[in-house]
């Protein structure tokens, strides 16, 4: 397979993987005030925040993303700018890669993590079998 086919599918895992962290956010609070059950199931909990956690901790470490070193390596050295990847993949790396200082992240990706921890405090996961009252 084509060192570009695999630099895109990372890149579209990495969305992924985003998409996961920001919207499972978004479904825990809209879902438990519509009462929707598995979005507070341990497993679907346990994985969002072990997902924020590993980017907090990358963030405050000073360590890039896995996923996008791995891309980056794909892409190889002349770096294959999204344009000539087609139209998903560009938009795709526009959504995920900010030309700011690597400072700005750790508080942008602290704060993110202390609200799916309010969250886990607010609404805590249930395991099966258990129901809050």
């Amino acid at each position: 397979m084509p060192r570009l086919v695999l630099a895109n599918i990372v890149l579209t895992l990495h969305a992924a993987v985003v998409l996961f962290i920001v919207g499972g956010l978004v479904l825990i609070f809209l879902g438990h005030r519509a009462g929707w059950r598995w979005v507070n199931g341990w497993w679907f909990r346990l994985a969002h925040l072990g997902a924020i956690a590993i980017v907090v901790a990358q963030a405050w470490l000073g360590v890039d993303c896995p996923l996008t070193t791995l891309e980056v390596w794909l892409r190889g050295p002349g770096g294959m700018g999204d344009e000539a990847n087609g139209f998903i993949a560009y938009w795709l790396g526009r959504l995920l890669y900010y030309r700011l200082p690597a400072w700005v992240f750790v508080p942008a990706y602290s704060l993110f993590g202390g609200l799916v921890m309010l969250a886990w405090w607010r609404y805590p996961p249930l395991r099966r079998g258990t129901d809050r009252a």
